[in-house]
Protein backbone atom coordinates (compact mmCIF):
# COMPACT_ATOMS: atom_id res chain seq x y z
CA UNK A 1 0.00 0.00 0.00
CA UNK A 2 1.48 3.57 -0.92
CA UNK A 3 2.17 6.06 1.83
CA UNK A 4 0.01 9.11 1.43
CA UNK A 5 1.09 12.65 0.91
CA UNK A 6 0.77 14.89 4.09
CA UNK A 7 -2.06 17.46 4.62
CA UNK A 8 0.13 20.75 3.94
CA UNK A 9 -0.73 22.54 7.29
CA UNK A 10 0.44 25.78 7.72
CA UNK A 11 2.82 25.21 4.55
CA UNK A 12 2.55 28.26 2.29
CA UNK A 13 5.60 28.02 0.26
CA UNK A 14 4.82 25.82 -2.95
CA UNK A 15 8.19 24.83 -3.34
CA UNK A 16 7.72 22.96 0.07
CA UNK A 17 4.62 21.54 -1.02
CA UNK A 18 5.97 20.12 -4.42
CA UNK A 19 9.26 18.62 -3.18
CA UNK A 20 8.42 17.63 0.49
CA UNK A 21 5.63 15.19 0.15
CA UNK A 22 2.57 17.12 0.49
CA UNK A 23 -1.03 17.26 -0.86
CA UNK A 24 -1.74 19.49 -3.47
CA UNK A 25 -4.64 21.02 -4.58
CA UNK A 26 -3.99 21.78 -8.56
CA UNK A 27 -4.29 25.66 -8.83
CA UNK A 28 -2.34 26.24 -11.50
CA UNK A 29 -5.26 26.99 -13.82
CA UNK A 30 -4.84 30.59 -11.98
CA UNK A 31 -1.78 31.14 -13.79
CA UNK A 32 -3.38 30.90 -17.09
CA UNK A 33 -6.33 32.92 -16.53
CA UNK A 34 -3.71 35.81 -15.26
CA UNK A 35 -2.27 35.33 -18.58
CA UNK A 36 -5.12 35.14 -20.67
CA UNK A 37 -7.29 37.88 -18.88
CA UNK A 38 -4.77 40.22 -16.65
CA UNK A 39 -4.62 44.13 -15.64
CA UNK A 40 -1.48 46.11 -15.29
CA UNK A 41 -2.37 46.00 -11.23
CA UNK A 42 -4.40 42.95 -10.18
CA UNK A 43 -6.06 42.68 -6.61
CA UNK A 44 -7.67 39.67 -5.63
CA UNK A 45 -9.92 39.94 -2.47
CA UNK A 46 -10.44 36.31 -0.64
CA UNK A 47 -11.13 35.98 3.35
CA UNK A 48 -8.07 34.93 5.58
CA UNK A 49 -7.09 31.45 5.00
CA UNK A 50 -8.61 30.91 1.08
CA UNK A 51 -5.18 30.12 -0.16
CA UNK A 52 -4.05 33.59 -1.11
CA UNK A 53 -0.24 33.16 0.26
CA UNK A 54 0.05 29.67 -1.30
CA UNK A 55 -1.16 30.78 -4.88
CA UNK A 56 1.19 33.86 -4.41
CA UNK A 57 4.18 31.58 -3.87
CA UNK A 58 3.06 29.47 -6.91
CA UNK A 59 3.08 32.68 -9.12
CA UNK A 60 6.60 33.35 -8.36
CA UNK A 61 8.26 29.55 -8.56
CA UNK A 62 6.74 29.46 -12.05
CA UNK A 63 7.58 33.06 -13.23
CA UNK A 64 11.19 33.36 -11.80
CA UNK A 65 14.63 33.12 -13.64
CA UNK A 66 15.89 29.97 -12.94
CA UNK A 67 12.75 28.46 -11.61
CA UNK A 68 12.63 24.40 -11.18
CA UNK A 69 10.29 23.16 -14.03
CA UNK A 70 9.71 20.04 -12.35
CA UNK A 71 7.25 21.50 -9.64
CA UNK A 72 4.90 21.92 -12.07
CA UNK A 73 4.99 18.40 -13.63
CA UNK A 74 1.90 16.45 -13.87
CA UNK A 75 -0.25 20.28 -12.98
CA UNK A 76 -2.65 21.59 -15.09
CA UNK A 77 -0.58 24.45 -16.53
CA UNK A 78 2.10 22.09 -17.63
CA UNK A 79 -0.33 20.89 -20.42
CA UNK A 80 -0.44 24.70 -21.73
CA UNK A 81 2.72 24.01 -23.90
CA UNK A 82 3.45 27.26 -25.36
CA UNK A 83 2.25 29.68 -22.60
CA UNK A 84 5.03 27.79 -20.12
CA UNK A 85 7.13 28.33 -23.16
CA UNK A 86 6.99 32.06 -23.40
CA UNK A 87 6.58 32.93 -19.71
CA UNK A 88 7.50 30.15 -17.07
CA UNK A 89 11.05 31.32 -15.98
CA UNK A 90 11.22 34.22 -18.43
CA UNK A 91 10.83 37.18 -15.11
CA UNK A 92 12.62 38.70 -12.47
CA UNK A 93 10.23 38.52 -9.53
CA UNK A 94 9.70 40.83 -6.40
CA UNK A 95 7.84 38.95 -3.80
CA UNK A 96 7.08 40.46 -0.26
CA UNK A 97 4.17 39.78 1.70
CA UNK A 98 3.60 42.24 4.68
CA UNK A 99 1.24 40.03 6.90
CA UNK A 100 4.41 40.69 9.50
CA UNK A 101 4.50 44.67 8.50
CA UNK A 102 2.11 45.54 12.17
CA UNK A 103 2.82 46.81 15.39
CA UNK A 104 1.30 48.74 18.17
CA UNK A 105 2.62 52.13 16.46
CA UNK A 106 4.00 53.71 13.39
CA UNK A 107 7.53 53.40 14.11
CA UNK A 108 7.65 49.55 14.75
CA UNK A 109 5.35 49.00 11.79
CA UNK A 110 7.66 51.10 9.45
CA UNK A 111 11.02 49.33 10.68
CA UNK A 112 9.32 46.17 9.50
CA UNK A 113 8.80 47.25 6.17
CA UNK A 114 12.32 48.20 6.28
CA UNK A 115 13.33 44.76 7.08
CA UNK A 116 10.80 43.35 4.90
CA UNK A 117 11.67 45.11 1.60
CA UNK A 118 15.52 44.73 2.76
CA UNK A 119 15.12 40.68 2.91
CA UNK A 120 13.97 40.92 -0.12
CA UNK A 121 16.69 42.96 -1.93
CA UNK A 122 19.37 40.65 -0.47
CA UNK A 123 18.28 38.11 -2.88
CA UNK A 124 19.42 40.07 -5.21
CA UNK A 125 22.65 40.97 -3.69
CA UNK A 126 24.57 40.20 -7.07
CA UNK A 127 23.10 43.29 -8.16
CA UNK A 128 26.13 45.04 -6.20
CA UNK A 129 28.62 42.95 -8.93
CA UNK A 130 26.86 43.66 -11.79
CA UNK A 131 28.39 45.52 -14.77
CA UNK A 132 24.97 46.54 -16.11
CA UNK A 133 24.50 48.89 -13.58
CA UNK A 134 26.43 52.18 -12.45
CA UNK A 135 28.04 52.73 -9.66
CA UNK A 136 25.62 55.64 -8.72
CA UNK A 137 22.56 52.43 -8.76
CA UNK A 138 24.88 50.35 -7.07
CA UNK A 139 24.65 52.79 -3.98
CA UNK A 140 20.87 53.16 -4.30
CA UNK A 141 20.99 49.29 -4.10
CA UNK A 142 23.51 49.46 -1.27
CA UNK A 143 20.49 51.61 0.37
CA UNK A 144 17.69 49.21 -0.02
CA UNK A 145 19.81 46.12 1.96
CA UNK A 146 20.63 48.01 5.26
CA UNK A 147 24.57 48.92 4.09
CA UNK A 148 26.29 52.56 3.95
CA UNK A 149 28.06 52.73 0.83
CA UNK A 150 31.58 51.63 2.59
CA UNK A 151 29.45 48.28 3.38
CA UNK A 152 28.81 48.47 6.94
CA UNK A 153 25.75 47.46 8.55
CA UNK A 154 23.74 49.64 11.18
CA UNK A 155 22.55 51.77 8.81
CA UNK A 156 19.26 52.69 8.47
CA UNK A 157 16.95 53.17 5.25
CA UNK A 158 15.66 56.89 5.57
CA UNK A 159 11.72 57.67 4.60
CA UNK A 160 11.93 58.81 1.30
CA UNK A 161 14.23 55.60 0.31
CA UNK A 162 11.93 53.58 2.17
CA UNK A 163 8.63 55.16 -0.03
CA UNK A 164 10.50 54.45 -3.60
CA UNK A 165 12.50 51.08 -2.26
CA UNK A 166 10.17 48.74 -4.62
CA UNK A 167 10.08 50.95 -7.58
CA UNK A 168 13.98 51.75 -7.25
CA UNK A 169 14.51 47.95 -7.03
CA UNK A 170 12.62 47.02 -9.80
CA UNK A 171 14.39 49.54 -11.86
CA UNK A 172 17.53 48.06 -11.25
CA UNK A 173 16.26 44.42 -11.81
CA UNK A 174 14.91 45.26 -14.93
CA UNK A 175 18.72 47.03 -15.93
CA UNK A 176 20.13 43.98 -15.22
CA UNK A 177 18.14 41.59 -17.11
CA UNK A 178 17.01 43.49 -19.71
CA UNK A 179 13.26 42.26 -18.43
CA UNK A 180 10.28 43.95 -16.88
CA UNK A 181 9.49 43.06 -13.82
CA UNK A 182 6.58 40.92 -12.06
CA UNK A 183 5.40 42.28 -8.85
CA UNK A 184 3.84 40.21 -6.02
CA UNK A 185 2.67 41.58 -2.38
CA UNK A 186 0.72 39.55 -0.38
CA UNK A 187 -1.45 40.67 2.42
CA UNK A 188 -1.25 44.15 1.16
CA UNK A 189 -4.25 45.53 4.17
CA UNK A 190 -2.58 43.88 6.90
CA UNK A 191 -0.45 47.11 7.72
CA UNK A 192 -3.51 49.61 7.84
CA UNK A 193 -5.68 46.81 9.43
CA UNK A 194 -3.29 47.51 12.43
CA UNK A 195 -2.42 50.90 11.89
CA UNK A 196 -6.30 51.65 12.90
CA UNK A 197 -6.66 49.49 15.63
CA UNK A 198 -3.94 51.43 17.37
CA UNK A 199 -4.23 54.86 16.09
CA UNK A 200 -1.23 55.66 13.69
CA UNK A 201 -3.73 55.04 10.16
CA UNK A 202 -2.85 58.56 8.78
CA UNK A 203 0.65 57.59 8.87
CA UNK A 204 0.43 54.42 7.64
CA UNK A 205 -1.54 55.52 4.61
CA UNK A 206 0.68 58.41 3.65
CA UNK A 207 3.25 55.63 3.55
CA UNK A 208 1.49 52.91 1.83
CA UNK A 209 0.06 55.61 -0.97
CA UNK A 210 3.85 56.94 -1.57
CA UNK A 211 4.94 53.17 -1.82
CA UNK A 212 2.37 51.48 -3.74
CA UNK A 213 2.31 54.61 -5.78
CA UNK A 214 5.49 55.19 -7.15
CA UNK A 215 6.41 51.20 -7.90
CA UNK A 216 2.34 50.80 -9.35
CA UNK A 217 1.69 53.79 -11.39
CA UNK A 218 3.82 55.06 -14.19
CA UNK A 219 6.02 52.18 -13.82
CA UNK A 220 7.87 51.26 -17.12
CA UNK A 221 9.88 48.63 -14.94
CA UNK A 222 6.71 46.57 -14.20
CA UNK A 223 5.32 43.81 -16.14
CA UNK A 224 2.57 43.54 -13.92
CA UNK A 225 1.68 42.88 -10.62
CA UNK A 226 -0.40 40.55 -7.96
CA UNK A 227 -1.80 42.19 -4.62
CA UNK A 228 -3.71 39.88 -2.48
CA UNK A 229 -5.90 41.19 0.72
CA UNK A 230 -8.92 41.07 2.92
CA UNK A 231 -10.38 43.96 2.21
CA UNK A 232 -10.71 45.96 -1.01
CA UNK A 233 -9.38 49.60 -0.01
CA UNK A 234 -10.81 52.36 -1.98
CA UNK A 235 -8.88 54.12 -4.49
CA UNK A 236 -9.37 57.23 -2.75
CA UNK A 237 -7.71 55.81 0.60
CA UNK A 238 -4.43 54.33 -0.79
CA UNK A 239 -4.65 53.79 -4.52
CA UNK A 240 -5.05 57.45 -6.04
CA UNK A 241 -4.73 58.00 -9.53
CA UNK A 242 -4.21 54.37 -9.89
CA UNK A 243 -5.95 53.69 -13.27
CA UNK A 244 -4.28 50.60 -14.14
CA UNK A 245 -6.04 48.75 -11.39
CA UNK A 246 -7.73 45.30 -12.18
CA UNK A 247 -10.11 44.04 -8.89
CA UNK A 248 -11.23 40.49 -8.36
CA UNK A 249 -13.35 40.17 -5.01
CA UNK A 250 -15.69 37.71 -3.92
CA UNK A 251 -18.10 39.13 -6.26
CA UNK A 252 -16.38 38.28 -9.44
CA UNK A 253 -16.82 35.24 -11.54
CA UNK A 254 -12.94 35.58 -13.15
CA UNK A 255 -10.73 33.46 -10.75
CA UNK A 256 -13.44 32.27 -8.90
CA UNK A 257 -12.74 28.95 -8.56
CA UNK A 258 -8.92 29.45 -7.86
CA UNK A 259 -9.36 30.71 -4.05
CA UNK A 260 -10.92 27.78 -1.39
CA UNK A 261 -11.81 24.10 -2.69
CA UNK A 262 -14.42 23.31 -4.85
CA UNK A 263 -16.70 20.39 -3.81
CA UNK A 264 -14.77 18.36 -7.13
CA UNK A 265 -11.72 18.92 -5.37
CA UNK A 266 -13.14 18.29 -1.53
CA UNK A 267 -14.22 14.84 -3.34
CA UNK A 268 -11.13 13.94 -4.58
CA UNK A 269 -9.01 14.91 -1.70
CA UNK A 270 -11.93 12.85 0.82
CA UNK A 271 -11.43 9.73 -1.57
CA UNK A 272 -7.43 9.86 -1.39
CA UNK A 273 -8.09 9.95 2.08
CA UNK A 274 -10.40 7.18 1.86
CA UNK A 275 -13.02 9.52 3.90
CA UNK A 276 -15.81 9.23 1.40
CA UNK A 277 -17.75 8.77 4.17
CA UNK A 278 -17.55 12.37 5.97
CA UNK A 279 -18.51 14.16 3.05
CA UNK A 280 -21.75 15.22 4.73
CA UNK A 281 -19.94 16.29 7.60
CA UNK A 282 -17.56 18.35 5.43
CA UNK A 283 -20.03 20.06 3.90
CA UNK A 284 -22.20 21.06 6.57
CA UNK A 285 -19.22 22.73 8.69
CA UNK A 286 -17.01 23.79 6.12
CA UNK A 287 -18.72 24.52 2.82
CA UNK A 288 -21.71 27.47 2.11
CA UNK A 289 -19.21 29.87 0.86
CA UNK A 290 -20.05 31.45 -3.15
CA UNK A 291 -17.32 33.44 -4.79
CA UNK A 292 -18.35 34.57 -8.12
CA UNK A 293 -20.85 31.39 -9.46
CA UNK A 294 -18.59 28.79 -7.45
CA UNK A 295 -19.75 27.32 -4.21
CA UNK A 296 -16.00 26.79 -2.48
CA UNK A 297 -15.11 25.43 0.61
CA UNK A 298 -12.51 27.05 3.52
CA UNK A 299 -9.23 24.81 2.87
CA UNK A 300 -7.93 25.61 5.92
CA UNK A 301 -10.67 23.66 8.03
CA UNK A 302 -10.71 20.97 5.38
CA UNK A 303 -7.13 20.09 5.31
CA UNK A 304 -7.21 20.58 9.25
CA UNK A 305 -9.89 18.04 10.01
CA UNK A 306 -8.94 15.82 7.30
CA UNK A 307 -5.68 15.44 9.32
CA UNK A 308 -7.75 14.89 12.87
CA UNK A 309 -9.45 12.09 10.92
CA UNK A 310 -6.70 10.54 9.79
CA UNK A 311 -5.26 9.53 13.54
CA UNK A 312 -8.93 9.85 14.31
CA UNK A 313 -11.61 8.11 12.38
CA UNK A 314 -14.35 8.98 14.86
CA UNK A 315 -13.29 12.93 15.06
CA UNK A 316 -15.62 15.27 15.00
CA UNK A 317 -15.83 18.49 13.01
CA UNK A 318 -13.86 21.43 15.19
CA UNK A 319 -13.61 25.12 14.25
CA UNK A 320 -10.38 25.40 12.88
CA UNK A 321 -10.59 28.64 10.92
CA UNK A 322 -12.11 30.81 13.30
CA UNK A 323 -9.65 30.07 15.85
CA UNK A 324 -6.87 31.93 14.00
CA UNK A 325 -8.67 35.40 14.64
CA UNK A 326 -9.99 37.19 17.69
CA UNK A 327 -13.43 38.00 15.48
CA UNK A 328 -13.01 41.08 16.68
CA UNK A 329 -15.59 42.13 13.63
CA UNK A 330 -18.50 39.98 14.88
CA UNK A 331 -18.01 41.21 18.68
CA UNK A 332 -17.93 45.03 17.17
CA UNK A 333 -21.38 44.19 14.88
CA UNK A 334 -22.90 42.40 17.98
CA UNK A 335 -22.24 45.44 20.32
CA UNK A 336 -23.28 47.92 17.61
CA UNK A 337 -26.76 46.23 16.64
CA UNK A 338 -30.08 47.79 17.79
CA UNK A 339 -33.30 45.90 17.58
CA UNK A 340 -33.56 45.44 14.10
CA UNK A 341 -30.25 44.70 13.49
CA UNK A 342 -30.57 41.72 16.37
CA UNK A 343 -33.55 40.91 14.39
CA UNK A 344 -31.96 40.05 10.99
CA UNK A 345 -28.92 38.60 13.40
CA UNK A 346 -31.41 36.18 14.57
CA UNK A 347 -32.77 35.75 11.21
CA UNK A 348 -29.34 34.96 10.38
CA UNK A 349 -28.13 32.74 13.13
CA UNK A 350 -31.82 30.68 12.37
CA UNK A 351 -30.85 29.78 8.73
CA UNK A 352 -32.52 32.42 6.77
CA UNK A 353 -30.99 35.06 4.42
CA UNK A 354 -30.79 38.96 4.80
CA UNK A 355 -31.07 41.64 1.86
CA UNK A 356 -28.37 44.13 2.25
CA UNK A 357 -26.62 46.51 0.64
CA UNK A 358 -22.37 45.55 0.22
CA UNK A 359 -19.46 48.13 -0.53
CA UNK A 360 -16.71 46.82 -1.02
CA UNK A 361 -14.75 49.91 -1.42
CA UNK A 362 -14.23 51.26 2.75
CA UNK A 363 -11.60 52.45 4.29
CA UNK A 364 -10.41 51.20 7.67
CA UNK A 365 -11.14 53.94 9.29
CA UNK A 366 -14.70 53.62 7.81
CA UNK A 367 -15.48 49.67 9.75
CA UNK A 368 -16.87 50.54 12.65
CA UNK A 369 -18.30 54.15 11.80
CA UNK A 370 -21.94 52.92 11.27
CA UNK A 371 -23.42 49.57 11.28
CA UNK A 372 -24.43 49.57 7.75
CA UNK A 373 -19.98 49.38 7.04
CA UNK A 374 -20.23 46.40 9.52
CA UNK A 375 -22.37 43.91 7.02
CA UNK A 376 -20.17 44.68 4.34
CA UNK A 377 -17.27 43.84 6.40
CA UNK A 378 -18.74 40.64 7.62
CA UNK A 379 -19.25 39.70 4.11
CA UNK A 380 -16.00 40.63 2.64
CA UNK A 381 -13.88 38.65 5.52
CA UNK A 382 -15.77 35.84 5.37
CA UNK A 383 -18.20 35.60 8.42
CA UNK A 384 -21.25 36.17 5.65
CA UNK A 385 -22.14 34.93 2.12
CA UNK A 386 -23.86 35.92 -0.46
CA UNK A 387 -27.01 33.62 -1.66
CA UNK A 388 -27.73 36.24 -4.70
CA UNK A 389 -28.52 39.57 -5.13
CA UNK A 390 -31.48 41.78 -6.11
CA UNK A 391 -28.76 44.65 -8.16
CA UNK A 392 -25.71 45.28 -8.23
CA UNK A 393 -25.57 46.33 -4.89
CA UNK A 394 -27.94 44.68 -2.86
CA UNK A 395 -26.86 40.84 -1.60
CA UNK A 396 -28.77 38.36 0.26
CA UNK A 397 -26.61 37.61 3.05
CA UNK A 398 -26.94 34.33 5.12
CA UNK A 399 -23.80 33.05 7.56
CA UNK A 400 -22.09 29.76 5.16
CA UNK A 401 -21.71 26.62 7.82
CA UNK A 402 -22.09 25.62 11.22
CA UNK A 403 -18.76 26.53 12.33
CA UNK A 404 -19.19 30.76 11.30
CA UNK A 405 -22.65 30.29 13.19
CA UNK A 406 -21.01 29.06 16.26
CA UNK A 407 -18.54 32.43 15.97
CA UNK A 408 -22.16 34.35 15.83
CA UNK A 409 -23.86 32.33 18.75
CA UNK A 410 -20.56 32.38 21.11
CA UNK A 411 -20.11 36.17 20.34
CA UNK A 412 -24.03 36.87 21.33
CA UNK A 413 -23.41 34.74 24.46
CA UNK A 414 -21.04 36.81 25.40
CA UNK A 415 -22.26 40.09 24.44
CA UNK A 416 -25.57 39.02 26.11
CA UNK A 417 -23.53 38.39 29.51
CA UNK A 418 -21.72 41.67 29.11
CA UNK A 419 -25.14 42.99 29.17
CA UNK A 420 -27.03 41.54 31.84
CA UNK A 421 -23.93 42.06 34.32
CA UNK A 422 -24.68 45.74 34.05
CA UNK A 423 -28.00 45.21 36.73
CA UNK A 424 -26.47 43.60 39.55
CA UNK A 425 -29.50 43.80 42.02
CA UNK A 426 -31.28 41.70 39.20
CA UNK A 427 -28.40 39.04 38.95
CA UNK A 428 -28.90 39.05 42.66
CA UNK A 429 -32.63 38.61 42.68
CA UNK A 430 -32.69 35.80 39.78
CA UNK A 431 -29.86 33.75 41.77
CA UNK A 432 -31.73 34.03 45.40
CA UNK A 433 -34.60 32.68 43.21
CA UNK A 434 -32.64 29.69 42.12
CA UNK A 435 -31.15 28.90 45.34
CA UNK A 436 -34.68 28.83 47.03
CA UNK A 437 -36.51 27.06 44.57
CA UNK A 438 -39.12 29.57 43.42
CA UNK A 439 -40.12 28.12 40.06
CA UNK A 440 -42.50 30.77 39.62
CA UNK A 441 -40.03 33.91 40.28
CA UNK A 442 -37.00 31.68 37.78
CA UNK A 443 -39.28 31.49 35.02
CA UNK A 444 -40.45 35.44 35.44
CA UNK A 445 -36.97 36.49 35.08
CA UNK A 446 -35.68 33.93 33.19
CA UNK A 447 -38.16 35.26 30.65
CA UNK A 448 -37.51 38.56 30.35
CA UNK A 449 -33.63 37.64 29.54
CA UNK A 450 -34.76 35.66 26.83
CA UNK A 451 -36.59 38.63 25.67
CA UNK A 452 -33.82 40.36 25.08
CA UNK A 453 -31.67 37.90 23.80
CA UNK A 454 -32.18 36.13 19.81
CA UNK A 455 -34.13 32.71 19.59
CA UNK A 456 -32.29 29.57 18.07
CA UNK A 457 -35.09 27.98 15.93
CA UNK A 458 -33.27 26.85 12.56
CA UNK A 459 -34.97 23.32 11.90
CA UNK A 460 -31.71 22.54 10.18
CA UNK A 461 -29.50 22.72 14.07
CA UNK A 462 -29.98 19.73 16.35
CA UNK A 463 -31.94 19.70 19.25
CA UNK A 464 -28.94 18.94 21.40
CA UNK A 465 -27.08 22.59 19.68
CA UNK A 466 -30.24 24.49 20.26
CA UNK A 467 -30.25 23.15 23.95
CA UNK A 468 -26.30 23.95 24.23
CA UNK A 469 -27.52 27.62 23.56
CA UNK A 470 -30.07 28.22 26.20
CA UNK A 471 -27.17 26.34 28.82
CA UNK A 472 -24.75 29.11 27.64
CA UNK A 473 -27.18 32.04 28.78
CA UNK A 474 -28.61 30.28 31.94
CA UNK A 475 -24.81 28.95 32.76
CA UNK A 476 -23.55 32.97 32.52
CA UNK A 477 -26.30 34.05 34.66
CA UNK A 478 -25.97 31.84 36.99
CA UNK A 479 -22.08 32.58 37.37
CA UNK A 480 -22.85 35.71 38.88
CA UNK A 481 -22.55 33.99 42.07
CA UNK A 482 -18.90 33.48 42.61
CA UNK A 483 -19.26 31.92 45.85
CA UNK A 484 -21.21 29.42 43.99
CA UNK A 485 -19.60 25.94 42.95
CA UNK A 486 -20.54 25.50 38.86
CA UNK A 487 -19.74 22.55 36.92
CA UNK A 488 -21.17 22.28 33.35
CA UNK A 489 -21.57 19.14 31.51
CA UNK A 490 -20.97 17.41 35.02
CA UNK A 491 -20.34 13.58 35.35
CA UNK A 492 -22.75 12.11 37.74
CA UNK A 493 -24.66 9.09 38.49
CA UNK A 494 -25.14 7.71 35.42
CA UNK A 495 -24.88 10.35 32.75
CA UNK A 496 -23.58 13.61 32.48
CA UNK A 497 -26.07 16.69 33.39
CA UNK A 498 -26.06 20.16 31.93
CA UNK A 499 -25.14 22.38 35.39
CA UNK A 500 -24.38 20.92 38.90
CA UNK A 501 -24.52 23.63 41.91
CA UNK A 502 -23.31 23.62 45.45
CA UNK A 503 -23.75 25.87 47.52
CA UNK A 504 -21.42 24.88 50.65
CA UNK A 505 -22.37 27.00 53.05
CA UNK A 506 -25.97 26.15 53.05
CA UNK A 507 -25.42 22.89 51.63
CA UNK A 508 -27.63 22.96 49.39
CA UNK A 509 -27.16 21.21 45.67
CA UNK A 510 -28.88 22.12 42.41
CA UNK A 511 -28.92 19.74 39.52
CA UNK A 512 -30.72 21.44 36.24
CA UNK A 513 -31.08 19.94 33.20
CA UNK A 514 -32.55 21.79 29.76
CA UNK A 515 -35.08 21.04 27.49
CA UNK A 516 -35.82 22.10 23.58
CA UNK A 517 -38.94 20.53 22.58
CA UNK A 518 -39.16 21.09 18.71
CA UNK A 519 -43.43 21.22 19.07
CA UNK A 520 -43.04 24.07 21.71
CA UNK A 521 -44.92 21.71 24.22
CA UNK A 522 -43.00 23.30 27.27
CA UNK A 523 -44.54 21.27 30.09
CA UNK A 524 -43.51 17.98 28.82
CA UNK A 525 -40.46 19.30 28.32
CA UNK A 526 -40.18 20.01 31.51
CA UNK A 527 -41.07 16.67 32.60
CA UNK A 528 -38.60 14.72 30.26
CA UNK A 529 -35.88 17.05 31.85
CA UNK A 530 -36.82 16.17 35.35
CA UNK A 531 -37.72 12.26 34.91
CA UNK A 532 -34.08 12.14 33.27
CA UNK A 533 -32.52 14.11 36.36
CA UNK A 534 -33.99 11.09 38.78
CA UNK A 535 -33.30 7.93 36.15
CA UNK A 536 -29.40 9.19 35.50
CA UNK A 537 -29.44 9.58 39.64
CA UNK A 538 -27.49 13.41 38.39
CA UNK A 539 -27.89 14.31 41.97
CA UNK A 540 -25.47 11.53 43.22
CA UNK A 541 -22.06 13.66 43.43
CA UNK A 542 -23.76 16.22 45.25
CA UNK A 543 -24.67 13.93 47.91
CA UNK A 544 -21.00 12.34 47.82
CA UNK A 545 -20.17 16.17 48.24
CA UNK A 546 -21.91 16.77 51.59
CA UNK A 547 -24.86 18.30 49.79
CA UNK A 548 -28.28 17.79 52.33
CA UNK A 549 -31.04 19.26 50.32
CA UNK A 550 -31.59 18.71 46.64
CA UNK A 551 -33.33 20.36 44.51
CA UNK A 552 -33.69 19.36 40.67
CA UNK A 553 -34.66 22.05 37.57
CA UNK A 554 -36.49 20.88 34.62
CA UNK A 555 -36.18 23.67 32.35
CA UNK A 556 -37.61 23.94 28.61
CA UNK A 557 -37.15 26.49 26.60
CA UNK A 558 -39.11 27.42 23.19
CA UNK A 559 -37.63 29.96 20.70
CA UNK A 560 -38.17 33.57 22.87
CA UNK A 561 -39.97 31.16 26.08
CA UNK A 562 -39.48 29.00 28.98
CA UNK A 563 -41.05 27.22 31.77
CA UNK A 564 -39.45 25.79 34.91
CA UNK A 565 -40.43 23.13 37.14
CA UNK A 566 -38.75 22.29 40.43
CA UNK A 567 -38.69 18.63 42.08
CA UNK A 568 -36.91 18.67 45.76
CA UNK A 569 -35.66 15.24 46.82
CA UNK A 570 -36.97 14.01 50.54
CA UNK A 571 -34.42 12.10 52.78
CA UNK A 572 -36.42 9.42 52.23
CA UNK A 573 -34.89 9.51 48.75
CA UNK A 574 -38.18 10.48 47.40
CA UNK A 575 -38.90 13.57 44.70
CA UNK A 576 -41.68 16.04 45.72
CA UNK A 577 -42.67 18.95 43.38
CA UNK A 578 -42.16 22.70 44.43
Amino acid sequence: MSRKAKLPIGIENFEKVRTLGFYYVDKTGLIKELLDNWGEVNLFTRPRRFGKTLNMSMLKYFFEYGCDRSLFDGLLIAGEQELCAEYMGKFPVISITLKGAASDNFEGARAMLRSIIGDEALRFRFLLDSERLSREEKARFAQLIHVDASGQHGYIMPDDVLADSLRTLSGLLRKHYGQKVILLIDEYDVPLDKAQQYDYYDSMITLLRSLFGQVLKTNDSLYFAVLTGCLRISRESIFTGLNNLKIMSITNVQFDEHFGFTDAEIRKLLNYYDLDNKYDTVRTWYDGYHFGNEDVYCPWDVINYVDLLRGEPDASPKSFWINTSENSIVRNFIRMAGPQTRRELEQLVNGESVTRKVNEELTYRDLYRKIDNLWSVLFTTGYLTQRGKTDDKFYQLAIPNLEIKEVFVEQILNWFQEEVSKDTAKLDAFCTAFATADAMAVESQFNAYLSKTISIRDTNVRKDRKENFYHGILLGLLSHREDWILVSNAESGDGYSDILIELENEEVGIVVEIKYPDNGNLEKGCLEALEQIERLRYEEKLLQNGMTTIYHYGIACYKKKCMVQVRRRTPGGHYEGL
